[in-house]
């Protein structure tokens, strides 16, 4: 800021960066996220089963898993359990047991309407002789 011969402050380095980051932005436009990803989240029910979607994109297999039968960890999921839909695409899933499980929960949300940012669905499966980590 510098001071004029009247005595009244001029903010002249400030007004002009200002001017200048406004011609920037108006010249450079927004770019708007067009896909996003969406994620079927298999629970540790210890139950197996397949999650697919619709649009076809996820087809997620969750192999059942008795905790108390080994030391090992539950194994993870194969297949595609994350794919990338266009924004404002629904989704639906379908939630399939393998033989000997049932679908405990889910899938939940059910549809969803995919969203720049987090967008997920979740499923448990639990295996039918009662063995389940939720009630």
């Amino acid at each position: 800021m510098r001071r004029n011969t009247q005595g009244a402050w001029r903010a002249t380095g400030v007004v002009t960066a200002l001017a200048t980051a406004a011609a920037i932005a108006s010249a450079i436009p927004a770019q708007a996220q067009t896909t996003a990803q969406v994620t079927a989240w298999v629970s540790d029910g210890w139950g197996g089963g397949t999650v697919t979607s619709q649009p076809a994109g996820i087809n997620c297999h969750q192999e059942a898993w008795d905790p108390y039968a080994t030391n090992e960890p539950q194994p993870n999921p194969t297949g595609t359990c994350t794919a990338t839909f266009a924004v404002g695409t629904t989704v639906t899933f379908t939630a399939t047991p393998d033989p000997g499980s049932f679908v405990n929960d889910g899938p939940t949300p059910n549809p969803v309407t995919v969203r720049t940012g987090y967008n997920a669905t979740t499923v448990m499966f639990c295996p039918t002789d009662g063995l389940c980590s939720a009630g």
